[in-house]
């Protein structure tokens, strides 16, 4: 992990939680969270519980995110959130997650859509890329990286790129129990980072976190966090258990000092 770089451990709370338990949640971790310094925190829960979190995260260092956004900033969408709305409770909003690609037909252009529109009103995206089995079987996972990454980043500024998060996540080790190795994530991080100083020049590329998602646990980060250049995690299910999420933005704060 690049000393310039600090790392960034988000928490994807997905489809789970009301209100009541997302503030719960947050109640017993949240003093441990805000006590670690060199890595940035971010916790992603549903919409309907932001406004609540947001209260309570105020006036420490846990930053709040979306897990998704429309690209538009209002109009007859029904049921859908835009970056307007989002901007004053969030500093994150994920983009491109593999379930929104896989359920609900989010293309690569949508995607960068998504990202612009983010941007565009000061929010930071968490961009999601990432193969599923079969094309990581089939040794694709390289050309499947650079579709996506060329989707959203063609056309972007460095500016624009120094406010984003790369998240690579591999589709067949989401929730499986089965992560990619240190070094295969490594790999595929490396080669996003190479694609991204083609696109967006080298020290953008340099500066941009690139984090892994793909069920990490407090028991696997550091396999991860050692890599130079992977930068954090994208946190599914470990992200709803507080003493494994706390440990793994320990974690990462350890490999980050260690540097």
């Amino acid at each position: 992990m690049a000393t310039a770089r600090t790392p960034i451990v988000a928490g994807n709370w997905k489809m789970h939680t009301t209100v009541e338990s997302a503030i719960t949640l947050v109640e017993d971790m949240l003093d441990d969270l805000d006590a670690l310094e060199g890595v940035e925190v971010v916790l992603c829960p549903p919409f309907v519980s932001l406004h609540a979190l947001w209260e309570m995260v105020g006036d420490t260092a846990v930053a709040l995110g979306a897990q998704n956004t429309d690209w538009r900033d209002q109009g007859a969408y029904t049921g859908e959130i835009s970056p307007l709305m989002l901007a004053p409770l969030c500093r994150y909003v994920i983009v491109g997650h593999s379930e929104r690609r896989a359920y609900f037909g989010e293309t690569d252009e949508v995607v960068a859509r998504k990202a612009q529109a983010a941007l565009a009103h000061g929010l930071r995206p968490i961009i999601c890329v990432g193969e599923d089995l079969q094309q990581n079987e089939a040794g694709q996972t390289a050309a499947v990286l650079e579709r996506q990454i060329r989707a959203v980043f063609t056309d972007m500024t460095p500016d624009e790129a120094d406010n984003c998060v790369v998240a690579y996540e591999p589709i067949w080790a989401i929730g499986s129990g089965r992560p990619a190795h240190g070094a295969e994530a490594q790999q595929a991080i490396h080669d996003i980072r190479m694609l991204l100083r083609d696109l967006v020049g080298e020290k953008a590329a340099e500066a941009i976190r690139i984090q892994y998602g793909g069920s990490v646990t407090g028991a696997n980060a550091a396999e991860f966090f050692g890599q130079p250049d992977i930068d954090g995690a994208l946190v599914g299910g470990a992200s709803l258990r507080p003493a494994d999420f706390v440990r793994i933005c320990a974690v990462a704060q350890q490999v980050r000092c260690a540097v």
